[in-house]
């Protein structure tokens, strides 16, 4: 299958002032004969089809082709072909730009928006004087004038592809470049920040972080070229299109005077990231999106490869969401993920953080040799095409075999326990007697879930600071493992946090790692230290298990490091001298981690009079204010004041919550709620807001 698509993106407004942009296609093969004519055409809107009634029949084997013209707003909406603004030496300037996934390409263009209705996309764009145009492929010469205003550039044909990893751009950005062994790498961004240097940090990885994953996949990048491109205005942090990956501006510069070192590792975890689903989810693509999780969480893990920083940013993050009643399993069944606002549901905590936490777990029992072997036979195998999860645990299983492993059950039965259930467990380990017992962990344990879960659980543990040999299986609630009676000695289980659940023990053994920890630290593993702390009071949260006392041991002109603290200081000390200054500050910000930490530091106000006079809640109402990519940060982080949650709160009730960021948003101006009255306020209103 095939498109030949034409797009013309009109960079200023019509006569009604609105953005529209032109275009048409020619998708299916080489016309073989005449169609039937068409009848009547019309759009089902729950599941976004057009339909094309014919006056006759297709014949089965033959092929035809349609042609489609249509028209579009170029809206500000972040979605589809879409309009981004900025402000350059004073002068507004706009970008034509494209967030296809996960069900936005048909708001383009008529076309088949499904993963596994994967073809090739031949773009051609027609865009202004003074503008480049940018596609997935290389641009096929240079471009030519149609009019003495309006050049075409025609783009090399894609490789097979889903149609959300198509990506076209019209702006008058610049970039860096340079040829890495046989294919060009670029990083586009606003003139003035490539200027200043910005856009270096990211040209100096993306090379060496490609040449990781071909070495790791077996596979070199399939494409030409690897475009990277910071955006005014981007809804998600970042989008893998294949051959030019988008991201926030945020997301992918770095100053490196303004940037802290926060950044700089956000960069380079977000491109490795993105790099990474080259070949894991773009040239082998997951079938529908019910395994969305399998897509996004592989490209966490290996986004952090070598480091323990997953361990924080990632596992302790989603134990918080998936140890509620309202957490949901990794996988869904395909015909529950149908309509659109369902696919959008699919991306959160869960597919990403534990979808990686879960591969790692999995990763560390097999080995990592081992699981690479079985990966890069899965994308040999499955190349251009499509999978289900269960394709991966089989070759996975494979390689597993190939190495003389033994595993309990086969990779799919382990992994079923963990990806078809929702939550996690506890490990309780009596060392007293050895007696060992798993329980769905759960933050209220006395939430009605009635389900009573059994994971297979592969347990990594030391004695007395002795790392033992062999992974021992636990699939049973309750087992008995001689070998974990301590006789005085402490254990620990759940070594390097490999394994994705909590851990537990009788209070002897508690003691005893609490007088490790004081006599000799390092003798327990470093990720281990923050796991018992964090194990500890989150099962002192919960009224069925144990409260463990910790001792006190368990605990510009600015540097780049401490801004966000000192700018909330200083705005919470201040007037309204201090909040003008800061806002003046953000407006004029060329850095644009510079310009989210102003932006968090505004919600800091102490005085309400600041808040609600300078109406910083409704900024985000109005795009040339506050970006409508940052309207829930903004939300959100005045929420987290405890002068301004109630005026979130009402906010969010007067004016709603835009579906993008529905989830961010309720837990946000929430999280401070702690009393039935509150409880009362959220339940009725939300009922009358959300659809059934």
């Amino acid at each position: 299958h095939s498109y030949n698509v034409t797009l013309w993106p009109h960079l200023s407004p019509n006569t009604e002032n609105l953005y529209i942009f032109t275009g048409n296609t020619h998708n299916g093969p080489t016309w073989q004969e005449p169609a039937p004519s068409i009848k009547s055409t019309w759009l089902q809107p729950i599941t976004q089809y057009m339909v094309i009634h014919l006056n006759g029949k297709l014949k089965a084997g033959h092929r035809y082709q349609l042609f489609s013209a249509f028209s579009g707003e170029l809206a500000d909406d972040l979605a589809g072909f879409y309009r981004s603004e900025y402000e350059e030496d004073g002068l507004k300037k706009v970008v034509a730009t494209s967030q296809m996934h996960p069900t936005h390409a048909r708001k383009t263009f008529p076309c088949f928006d499904e993963p596994a209705l994967k073809a090739v996309f031949n773009i051609t764009l027609i865009h202004p004087q003074g503008t480049v145009a940018l596609s997935n492929g290389k641009e096929i010469g240079q471009s030519y004038e149609i009019s003495k205003w309006a050049f075409t550039t025609r783009f090399e044909s894609t490789e097979k592809m889903s149609s959300y990893l198509l990506a076209v751009i019209v702006c008058d950005f610049t970039f860096l470049s340079y040829i890495f062994v046989c294919f060009e790498i670029r990083i586009w961004a606003r003139r003035k920040a490539i200027q200043s240097g910005q856009g270096n940090y990211a040209l100096n990885v993306t090379g060496p972080i490609l040449d990781f994953f071909q070495n790791y996949y077996n596979i070199s990048y399939p494409l030409s070229k690897s475009d990277q491109i910071a955006l005014p205005d981007f809804y998600f942090g970042a989008m893998e299109n294949w051959g030019l990956v988008t991201y926030r501006e945020t997301n992918l510069l770095y100053d490196p005077v303004g940037s802290s070192n926060r950044n700089k590792e956000t960069t380079v975890t977000i491109i490795a990231h993105e790099l990474a689903h080259m070949w894991f989810g773009n040239l082998v693509t997951l079938k529908w999106w019910n395994e969305v999780w399998l897509n996004e969480g592989f490209a966490s893990y290996v986004s952090y490869l070598g480091k323990d920083m997953i361990v924080l940013d990632d596992i302790h993050r989603v134990f918080a969401v998936d140890a509620l009643t309202s957490s949901h399993p990794l996988s869904s069944y395909e015909e529950d993920i149908l309509k659109p606002e369902q696919i959008s549901e699919q991306f959160d905590a869960i597919s990403y953080s534990k979808g990686a936490s879960v591969l790692r777990m999995l990763s560390d029992f097999l080995s990592e040799p081992v699981f690479v072997q079985g990966l890069s036979t899965y994308l040999t195998a499955f190349s251009y095409g499509n999978t289900i999860g269960s394709d991966l645990w089989q070759h996975l299983n494979m390689a597993g075999k190939n190495n003389n492993m033994s595993l309990p059950h086969h990779v799919g039965e382990i992994m079923n326990t963990w990806t078809l259930q929702m939550g996690f467990p506890v490990v309780t380990i009596d060392t007293a007697t050895g007696n060992v017992t798993q329980t769905h962990f759960l933050l209220d344990p006395e939430s009605n879930v009635t389900v009573k879960y059994t994971w297979l659980i592969p347990v990594r543990w030391m004695k007395a600071g002795v790392l033992q040999s062999n992974v021992w299986w636990f699939s049973k609630k309750t087992e008995m493992n001689s070998d974990m009676r301590s006789g005085g000695a402490w254990i620990l289980a759940n070594v390097n946090v490999t394994g994705y659940y909590r851990m537990n023990y009788d209070l002897g053994n508690w003691e005893r790692l609490l007088i490790q920890l004081n006599t000799d630290h390092q003798v327990i593993p470093l990720i281990n230290r923050a796991q018992i702390i964090d194990d500890a009071f989150n099962l002192a949260r919960c009224a069925d298990y144990m409260n463990v006392r910790l001792s006190s041991s368990l605990t510009l002109d600015i540097h780049a490091n401490v801004r966000s603290v000192v700018y909330c200081s200083a705005i919470a000390a201040g007037a309204e001298r201090e909040w003008d200054f800061g806002w003046s500050q953000f407006k004029s910000a060329a850095v644009a981690s510079e310009a989210s930490k102003l932006m968090s530091a505004l919600a800091c106000a102490t005085k309400p009079e600041l808040l609600q006079r300078y109406e910083y809640l409704s900024f985000t109402l109005n795009s040339t204010m506050i970006r409508k990519q940052d309207a829930s940060a903004v939300i959100t982080a005045v929420a987290s004041n405890r002068v301004g949650q109630s005026m979130a709160w009402d906010f969010v009730r007067e004016y709603g919550v835009g579906a993008f960021s529905f989830a961010t948003i309720i837990s946000g101006v929430t999280a401070r709620f702690s009393t039935q009255a509150e409880l009362q306020q959220v339940c009725p209103h939300w009922r009358r807001k959300i659809p059934q």
